[in-house]
Parts: C-alpha cells; structure tokens; sequence
C-alpha cells in the first residue's frame, strides 16, 4: 500500500473510528462535515485516492458503500492519537477535553511518542511553524525545561507557548512579534499540561 498524506490518514483513521462506534462506515456527506468540506465531492476524492492505495472498497451507488480492507488495520509502529478540543496560539482560551477523533499516524513522525493532539487556534507561535489549524502532538508532562515549547493551564485555560523560567519568574513566550509575553503572576493557578512534540498539517 502507499504512503498516505496527513488529510488521507485523517479521513481513513475518521472511518475506522465511526465505524467501529456505529456498526457502519459513514457517508460521504458525513465524512465531509467531519473535515468541513463544503461539499461531499471533495470527500469523494479523498475515498477515491485511499481505494486506489488499497486501503478501502467503494461499492458504486451506495450511501454507506464504504468498506475497509481487512490489510488497513493500524501496523504495529503506528500512534492512535485522540484529538482533544483546541490550543490556543494567541491569547489563552477555554480548554474543550471533548474528544474531536482520533487518528492513526506513523511513529517516526515523532522524535518523542506523544500522548493525544490538540488543534491549534491562533497565529502567535508562527515563526515556530506552528499555523492556525495545525494539530500539535502532545507529550503529558508536569515539568519542562527553560525554552522548550509546552502546553500549559493558566486558570482553566490552556494556551502554547515557548517556556521561560529563571529563579526570579515563569513567562510564556509567543513566537510572532504581534504577541506580548505572558507573564505568571506569583499565585496564579498554572500547571505544565505536556510537552510539544511535532505537528501534523491537513492538507
């Protein structure tokens, strides 16, 4: 079988998980509000590049003619990741734990094996490459060393950032010129979440 791109292991990893919880593979239709498609051609597309690389049937003229390949099943070197709600790569927001999906993924994608994704919303960690709408993988962590890039709480909410610590003060740095600094009020309700391990771009 080929190689996927992000988006197609996406979508595929999108069918095992509805079809393993409802019994049945989802509709195009689905599929595409799943990925906010406009329309159900474009997922038609995507469908029609993972048949062809072997890792489903299409049965023509069936809303539910989707079927897996018995050989599409997650190889052992591969990460099956929940994708939790959203980061913020701005100013902190409210932390969604709801469970979006969860998606399969090769193992060498990441130099550290991370726990579960986040999306990102927000711009201000761009000159890290990290955009609005990426997915971030996720180390669970309580802990982080002076620079790294880390998930953190700050009073209920969750935001990335590069860390900062010195004996005197915590900041959490953004990495695009727009953004302040966020600095840790003494007494303040903050917690490191996880440890920054790579992303994952839809197409």
């Amino acid at each position: 079988m080929s190689e996927l791109t992000p988006r197609q292991a996406q979508i595929l990893a999108y069918i095992h998980a509805h079809a393993q919880a409802e019994g049945l593979p989802p509709t195009l239709q689905q599929i595409a509000d799943a990925f906010g498609f406009r329309q159900a051609c474009a997922a038609h597309k995507h469908v029609r590049r993972l048949e062809q690389a072997g890792h489903l049937q299409v049965r023509p003229n069936q809303a539910r003619g989707i079927r897996l390949a018995t050989s599409s099943a997650p190889r052992p070197d591969s990460l099956k990741l929940a994708v939790l709600g959203r980061v913020a790569a701005g100013s902190p927001i409210g932390a969604d734990a709801g469970i979006e999906c969860e998606l399969v993924l090769d193992r060498a994608l990441f130099s550290i094996a991370p726990d579960y994704l986040l999306r990102v919303q927000g711009d201000s960690m761009r000159d890290d490459g990290i955009l609005d709408g990426d997915l971030v993988a996720v180390k669970r962590a309580n802990d982080a060393r002076d620079g790294q890039v880390v998930v953190a709480r700050i009073d209920e909410e969750i935001t990335i950032k590069r860390l900062e610590r010195s004996v005197q003060r915590i900041r959490l740095l953004p990495r695009n010129p727009a953004y302040p600094p966020i600095q840790i009020a003494p007494g303040s309700d903050f917690a490191i979440e996880g440890l920054y391990c790579g992303l994952v771009r839809p197409d």
